[in-house]
């Protein structure tokens, strides 16, 4: 049975919940999760396959979830550089001087700037589920919730059915716990895409354990609020990236269809890309997938 150690990490007043598996000698593999979601999103039989291929990992709650420090994002916004900068010190607890990043939709935002930004931190890259973190989809979105094209040269928005399902959700109930777990199950769900099962059991136990060990279930949201900050240091050019990179996407992403995963690789010289057949936005309720993404990162890391 997989059984990690368990520590708070503090950046400042920050505390962040960190859990480590495997031998501190062995390289360091960081897993850096998407927005509003928690370290554990990162299942347990990928963490078991790296650490049996001898690779030391590290995951972690971001600011806002888990049961990492939540932030009055009023009084003190952030941004995609203070969510890096919260991964650089979780290295910095764990005495680790360079890590391979892996990391998955807002978390591969992170790694791409951790590459940018604080290049020595960075072995290797693993960007999945990603765009260009310069990459503002916002205006994308707008137009085509208004039933307009894409402008010129403008990545592709989410699926039609992804846009609907934004709109049903800011509608459904959430008085209840059983509500709101509900709602959550039917997101996950949507972002598995339409090609591969959707293990709904494992989802709910998920989003049920995830909901238990929050300690502010509402502060994940600040996410959406950060993701739409966009700094200079988030418009820096990725070609000066020379970590050899891995670009993972789904043909099936519903949030970034595979033209964003196309880009990102286009940007980054060292990048390879590997599109993953049926694959949604997020891959691990999909039954198989789980074994096919630790393989993918075994070899990359090698």
């Amino acid at each position: 049975m997989l059984t990690g150690e368990e520590n708070v990490v503090r950046r400042g007043h920050l505390r962040l919940w960190t859990e480590r598996f495997g031998q501190p000698d062995d390289p360091t593999v960081l897993l850096v999760m998407g927005t509003s979601t928690q370290g554990i999103g990162w299942p347990d039989e990928l963490v078991e396959a790296l650490v049996d291929s001898g690779r030391q990992v590290i995951r972690f709650d971001h600011r806002d979830t888990g049961r990492s420090d939540s932030v009055d994002f009023t009084t003190h916004p952030y941004t995609l550089a203070d969510l890096a900068t919260d991964a650089v010190a979780v290295l910095d607890a764990y005495g680790v001087a360079t890590a391979h990043i892996v990391g998955t939709s807002l978390g591969a935002a992170i790694g791409q700037w951790l590459a940018v930004h604080r290049a020595a931190r960075v072995r290797t890259l693993t960007a999945m589920a990603s765009s260009p973190m310069g990459n503002n989809p916002g205006p994308a979105w707008a137009r085509a919730l208004a039933g307009r094209p894409a402008a010129q040269g403008e990545l592709p928005p989410p699926t039609a059915r992804f846009l609907d399902h934004l709109m049903d959700a800011a509608r459904a109930p959430r008085a209840t716990a059983r509500q709101r777990v509900d709602a959550d199950v039917q997101t996950w769900r949507i972002l598995n895409g339409d090609v591969l099962p959707f293990d709904e059991p494992a989802a709910r136990r998920f989003v049920e354990h995830c909901h238990d060990r929050a300690g502010n279930l509402a502060a994940a949201a600040n996410h959406d609020l950060a993701g739409r900050r966009w700094d200079d240091d988030r418009r820096a050019s990725l070609s000066g990236i020379t970590a050899a990179t891995l670009v993972l996407h789904g043909s099936d992403d519903p949030l970034f269809p595979p033209a964003h995963g196309e880009a990102l690789a286009a940007q980054i010289p060292t990048a390879r890309l590997e599109i993953v057949p049926g694959m949604g936005h997020h891959p691990f309720f999909a039954p198989g997938l789980t074994e096919r993404i630790a393989g993918s990162i075994i070899r990359h890391t090698t």
